[in-house]
């Protein structure tokens, strides 16, 4: 990951917000933040969830349940957003559930009186676009490969967003065609092989990316924004993910 600058969200839309708003509110509302964190965060937990031993499919029911179970029994409503970050809390709420995942999975059986998206729409929905080594999925513990794909996940989520800007401005193909290229050293790209691909001056080509790493940085930011509850918390935050992104290049 490379280094962020950008503004930031108030505390009023952090994730933080979201849960302990929905938790006892009506139902529609609920489901309808109950998806939002599915969707962008059942990586990080599907992946501890297998690295803890459980097969595939069983750690896909688990991480389904894990979310109803977040809202049903307000596993975040008594904690202090101002003591902790959004992810170190989340992973906290997750090793208790593990514990004790066979009662509460009969409890509250994935389905419920909520209706989930399906695994495999989740799954089209947002292709990860950060592949994980094998070496890294088999032999890094659990917590260490959460915070992983937890940075890795983030960033997707920054490349979306951007990729949605780019497409209302009608840049898609030029997103596509640049952005590997947001995080290489300038020397890694080849800006002549670039002009001829997309048909414009090789001054253009780095006008263009240049744009497009400023505001990937800034939506990055944004997004870790959205996970602390201070703004003087981002700058920790976005090291401590670098360095784990780092770690598994290594």
């Amino acid at each position: 990951m490379v280094g962020l600058n950008g503004g930031s969200r108030e505390f009023a839309t952090t994730h933080w917000s979201v849960v302990r708003s929905c938790s006892k509110s009506e139902n529609g509302k609920a489901h309808a933040a109950l998806s939002q964190l599915c969707r962008t965060y059942w990586r990080p937990i599907f992946t501890f969830i297998c690295r803890r031993g459980y097969a595939a499919s069983d750690a896909q029911d688990l991480t389904q349940d894990f979310f109803v179970v977040l809202l049903k029994r307000d596993l975040l409503s008594g904690a202090d957003p101002t003591r902790g970050r959004f992810r170190s809390l989340l992973l906290k709420s997750l090793q208790n559930f593990l514990i004790d995942a066979k009662e509460k999975r009969q409890a509250f059986k994935r389905g419920g009186d909520f209706d989930f998206v399906s695994w495999d729409d989740w799954m089209a929905e947002s292709p990860s676009r950060v592949s994980l080594p094998a070496r890294v999925l088999e032999t890094w513990p659990a917590e260490q490969l959460y915070d992983l794909r937890w940075a890795a996940t983030v960033v997707e989520q920054a490349l979306r967003r951007l990729a949605e800007e780019c497409e209302s401005r009608g840049r898609r193909r030029v997103f596509d065609k640049l952005s590997p290229y947001l995080t290489a050293d300038r020397s890694d790209v080849c800006y002549d092989e670039l002009s001829v691909s997309l048909g414009i001056p090789v001054a253009s080509v780095r006008r263009v990316i240049h744009q497009l790493r400023l505001r990937y940085r800034a939506l990055l930011r944004d997004e870790i924004a959205q996970t602390v509850s201070d703004p003087s918390e981002i700058d920790d935050e976005i090291r401590y993910l670098c360095t784990a992104l780092a770690a598994a290049d290594a």
